[in-house]
């Protein structure tokens, strides 16, 4: 693996896109430590410290602790992901919309394009609800935590929030575009690898104080190897489809009869069902969270991780998200046609529609079963929080993404290895699919 990565600079080529995508990163944590004006850091600082665990503590970990300190990157790309959501779902609901999205080039970039001014939109109302929140939140001894109030501190927030949700979508697109791996998704990554360290610390600081069992730690770091471990082999898990090619003339040539395979992961959606799910709850729940009125805190303190009705939520969400992520994705109409036009077929199944709803069958039943492994991931660990009263958000959410993100950048490295002929991250091993 210390081979593969000092083969990594010997590719310029790599090298560059490897670069770029870490000055990018760097851009962005630079970022999440330059304060928003006009709030007192302190008082801030202390309330989040009573928020640990809830909602707030989640939502914090998605912005890599920007919005605890309420830096110009406090919003994060949580914004655009939510504008994402509802352009793929407008994309099954409007007709308009679906027609775009099959236009090719043009209409993909089309979509890129409102998605854009919905994340703007979208910044702005969750920008003006964190401050008008703000204005009425009081530190541990009465402080305000906006020392001067009034629509000067709205409108500047709304402002600062907004530009720095656009500068980070404009970060996420520039990676992807001349970087290496997905840039949202990196994104994202970063700002959950980066506490890391401050987790570890806080959790031997309460082991040194007593208020936190050694054992209750390691079991919890057992847990997380094990989330890991299940991850990697259900992430790499595939139901290969044979596919055999009868002999055809190509052109003066004929060619023989082939087979072949057609690759169907277990987890289809791979991260997007977690996160859209989360980004769903957290935006009512968060806006709900800092409006001073009963029913309404009472609702949003029932949308906090470790709750009931936030699990059941979630794994509603996570459910719908992976069938409807697979069904946007993967057409088993257009895959069986485009089999059937090049002169392959499924053993035992006939060209066509019977091959379609085959493969349509095949899928239901690995979403299904991808649906229950993303859940159990995303849920059990959240459990774990109340239960062990943890100095963090240790959620399966993040660990899914940090590790689905991981080997996703790690197999295109990988990829640009292999073609310039050189030994991939492990001798005789692909990052790729397992039977």
């Amino acid at each position: 693996m210390i081979e593969a990565f000092q083969n990594i600079f010997k590719i310029p080529e790599l090298k560059k896109k490897v670069l770029f995508s870490l000055a990018m990163l760097a851009v962005y944590r630079v970022g999440c430590h330059i304060p928003t004006p006009g709030i007192d850091a302190q008082a801030l600082s202390h309330f989040f410290k009573a928020a640990q665990g809830t909602l707030l503590g989640m939502f914090d970990m998605f912005s890599g602790g920007a919005l605890e300190k309420l830096t110009v990157f406090a919003l994060g790309i949580m914004p655009y992901i939510s504008s994402s959501i509802i352009f793929q779902l407008l994309t099954v609901v409007l007709p308009a919309v679906e027609k775009l999205s099959k236009e090719g080039d043009a209409g993909r970039k089309k979509i890129i394009q409102y998605t854009r001014y919905g994340t703007i939109v979208l910044s702005v109302v969750q920008g003006f609800g964190i401050s008008i929140g703000l204005e009425a939140m009081r530190g541990p001894a009465g402080e305000m935590v906006v020392p001067s109030p009034g629509w000067g501190f709205r409108l500047m927030t709304v402002l600062t929030l907004t530009a720095g949700t656009a500068f980070i979508m404009w970060l996420g697109e520039q990676m992807s575009e001349k970087g290496i791996g997905n840039g949202i998704s990196l994104i994202i990554f970063a700002g959950i690898v980066a506490r890391i360290p401050t987790a570890i610390g806080n959790s031997f600081r309460l082991i040194k104080t007593g208020e936190m069992n050694l054992l209750a730690l390691v079991f919890v770091a057992a847990v997380m190897f094990l989330v890991i471990a299940a991850v990697v082999f259900i992430e790499r898990g595939q139901r290969r489809i044979p596919i055999h090619y009868a002999k055809r003339v190509v052109g003066l040539k004929t060619m023989g009869a082939q087979s072949s395979h057609l690759p169907l992961k277990v987890n289809m959606a791979g991260v997007i069902p977690p996160i859209f799910a989360s980004s769903i709850i957290m935006f009512p729940a968060t806006v709900g969270n800092f409006i001073n009125v009963p029913w309404v805190q009472q609702a949003s303190k029932k949308l906090t991780p470790g709750n009931w009705l936030y699990e059941i939520f979630f794994v509603a969400f996570i459910v719908f998200f992976c069938y409807f992520y697979t069904a946007v994705t993967f057409n088993p109409v257009d895959v069986a046609d485009n089999v059937k036009k090049q002169g392959g077929y499924v053993p035992g199944i006939r060209p066509g529609k019977e091959t379609s709803d085959f493969l349509d069958s095949v899928l239901t039943k690995l979403t299904f079963a991808g649906a229950i492994y993303i859940s159990v991931i995303c849920v059990l660990p959240s459990i774990l929080i109340g239960k062990f009263n943890l100095p963090f958000y240790f959620g399966g959410t993040s660990l899914l993404i940090a590790v689905g993100v991981g080997m996703d950048t790690l197999s295109q490295i990988e990829a640009h290895l292999i073609t310039r002929s050189y030994e991939g991250f492990m001798k005789g091993v692909r990052i790729q699919g397992r039977k």
